[in-house]
């Protein structure tokens, strides 16, 4: 059975719109794939071990595309940055004011 699909350029849990990313992701910060069924109620818990034991036969390729993804979404958000400066700053203002920051 195929647990994992790709289309629109990313790889997704077959049938969800849960990208294989989140799974990933969460997989690398420890979470157990229970865990991560919580985290993604729609998704069971076979779906998730099926997801990563995709994941773990095909990791250098998907290693590589989560690489790029991040190198991608650090260049779009550099480039947002550099567009409307007068937006970003009032965004870290706020979050440098708000009582709940973490750390």
């Amino acid at each position: 059975m195929e647990y994992v699909e790709q289309r629109n350029g990313g790889y997704y849990v077959k049938d969800t719109r849960i990208s294989l990313d989140s799974v990933v992701y969460a997989f690398l910060r420890g979470d157990s794939p229970e865990g991560i069924v919580r985290s993604y109620p729609s998704l069971n818990l076979q779906q998730v071990f099926g997801a990563l034991t995709y994941y773990l036969e095909n990791r250098t390729p998907i290693d590589d595309y989560l690489k790029r993804q991040e190198e991608d979404y650090e260049r779009l958000w550099q480039e947002a940055r550099r567009e409307r400066p007068e937006f970003y700053a009032k965004l870290e203002a706020a979050r440098r004011a708000s009582p709940t920051r973490p750390g």
